[in-house]
């Protein structure tokens, strides 16, 4: 299994971090040259694997951590997505009526044709996905959410491999909603930081 991170702002290299500490690999991408970022990700780790937008999108499952206005740049970069995961850790200001009235990750997931898309990582902020997840004797809780229940399961293990307690919320239409932030509409587990005692 291959996993990419497309966007290396805050929210991408807290995320290229957790993969760090676990000593797993995954490619980075933003849609500048690699070599504009190489000495960021050399400073997270030798796992973190700078790459072209086009060499990261062959992963098999990729992390959206663009700005939300940024995503369909991204989705051009493959004419389709099927047999991939799409882990999107965005949020947007954008109002509803732009969104065709669907959840943030319901119309993501129709620029992404093909793919199986799963909300998760995105109620966290930056300052706090980039720590340790192992926190006062728990792990940290990352929501997930999806239409399609292997996809989130499959998602799932990997939140646990990178140390977190992952929680299935269900499908978008409610899970989703319950971790979105759009302008001055907050999903009600959105920013929540969660300890899970196992």
């Amino acid at each position: 299994m291959s996993y990419a991170i497309i966007g290396f702002g805050k929210i991408g290299q807290a995320l290229a971090k957790a993969f760090a500490r676990s000593g797993i690999e995954v490619s980075v991408a933003t849609t500048r040259a690699p070599a504009s970022f190489a000495s960021d990700a050399a400073a997270i780790g030798p796992t973190i694997i700078p790459k072209t937008l086009a060499e990261a999108v062959k992963a098999d499952i990729i992390f959206l951590a663009v700005r939300f206005e940024s995503h369909p740049e991204v989705a051009k970069a493959l004419p389709g997505w099927k047999g991939k995961i799409i882990i999107d850790a965005m949020n947007t200001q954008a109002p509803l009526e732009e969104l065709d009235g669907l959840p943030s990750s319901a119309f993501v997931a129709k620029t992404f044709t093909g793919a199986r898309l799963v909300k998760g990582f995105n109620h966290l902020v930056a300052a706090v996905l980039d720590r340790d997840p192992a926190a006062h004797g728990g792990r940290r809780v990352v929501f997930l959410a999806s239409d399609d229940d292997d996809a989130a399961a499959e998602i799932g293990a990997l939140a646990e491999k990178l140390g977190f307690a992952p929680i299935q919320l269900g499908g978008l239409p409610e899970g989703g909603l319950l971790v979105h932030a759009r302008g001055k509409s907050w999903g009600q587990l959105i920013f929540k930081d969660v300890i899970r005692f196992d």
